[in-house]
């Protein structure tokens, strides 16, 4: 794991073009894509009846880059935003609000951290985001707010928190469900299957709780706080998020204790099936024996042997070898060896 986030972090850093879309969102609902080239000629910008949407998703350096040139954001907030390593967090700056969140990404196997990161700069007129893979909410995002969802910034961020929980939700639910699968099926049949299973579980409820935790915190401070660009609404909203990702955390939580309950389980049925084994050899040992004393002890080649010319003394030593197998045989029975 730390060596494919070692080298997504020196891809990351490779690359100084920058893929941008704009949009000037007015209060009515309505959406009008800008024109990138005639972008710089309105920033700084400022109105209260509108504002830009200005989503940024390349390389860290390209993203640096263009907004040391293009904004006038301080250098420690753009360092926040082109930062590789980030954790969920909310923190106001100047007339402004860095918002760091976490969220499934279109190719989760392929995400070293399990959730990717989109960093967000919000102004009362402006939102800039910053993101260097894909979202998995990014098109649900992007058709509410041209379906007229979205009037101001607030609504913009509660929608990404929002949607982020959603698409988050269900992939938790069917990390229980897996769980369920393998607890109803519990078997020393399975163990090695059902282990593989487990630690896969196990490893991704290990990774979303990682930002489930923080997440829900900075949402509730971000609910909580005294910004002019969220309504009272949009705080309903941030708090229905931070409630889910609140739940989403203790679900992981579950799955993490229950994944390593199961692994014990499985060990232990392993451990029983090992001992079940190797009792069974043991009781045939101990069968075979005495048996494996008399024939040998009858099959010397020396004289003096009683009975070895008499036509019966064959049956007869099979049939004292047989009363010896049962009635042992009958000894461990009585005793419940055979009982696991």
């Amino acid at each position: 794991m730390a060596s494919q986030r070692l080298a997504k972090k020196a891809d990351l850093c490779q690359g100084l073009v920058v893929e941008i879309k704009a949009y000037l969102i007015r209060k009515d609902g309505s959406v009008d894509d800008i024109n990138v080239e005639k972008l710089s000629s309105l920033l700084p910008y400022d109105s209260t009846d509108s504002f830009i949407w200005i989503r940024l998703q390349d390389k860290p350096a390209a993203v640096a880059e263009w907004l040391r040139h293009h904004t006038q954001i301080i250098e420690p907030t753009i360092s926040a935003l082109s930062a590789v390593e980030t954790r969920p967090r909310f923190q106001i700056i100047d007339s402004g609000a860095l918002i760091n969140l976490r969220g499934l990404g279109i190719t989760p196997k392929d995400d070293p951290d399990g959730l990717i990161s989109i960093r967000l700069w919000v102004e009362h007129s402006v939102v800039i985001s910053v993101c260097f893979d894909v979202l998995a909410a990014n098109n649900s995002i992007i058709d509410a707010m041209n379906k007229g969802a979205i009037h101001d910034p607030g609504d913009l961020i509660a929608l990404i928190a929002e949607k982020v929980s959603d698409t988050l939700d269900p992939v938790v639910a069917a990390l229980g469900d897996r769980v369920d699968n393998c607890e109803a099926r519990l078997s020393s049949d399975d163990a090695w299957e059902m282990r593989r299973i487990i630690a896969s579980v196990r490893s991704q409820a290990i990774s979303y709780r990682r930002f489930a935790t923080p997440q829900r915190q900075a949402l509730e401070t971000m609910a909580n706080s005294h910004l002019a660009w969220l309504a009272d609404d949009d705080r309903i909203h941030l708090h229905g998020a931070a409630d889910c990702f609140a739940r989403m955390a203790e679900e992981l939580e579950a799955i993490r204790e229950r994944a390593a309950l199961l692994h014990e389980q499985l060990t232990d049925l392993r451990s029983e099936q090992i001992d079940t084994r190797g009792l069974l050899l043991s009781i045939v040992a101990l069968i075979f024996l005495p048996l494996t004393f008399l024939t040998g002890l009858l099959g010397m080649n020396v004289a003096g042997i009683p009975y070895a010319n008499a036509p019966w003394a064959f049956n007869g030593v099979i049939a004292i070898c047989v009363l010896i197998a049962v009635a042992i045989t009958l000894y461990f029975v009585q005793k419940q060896w055979f009982r696991r």
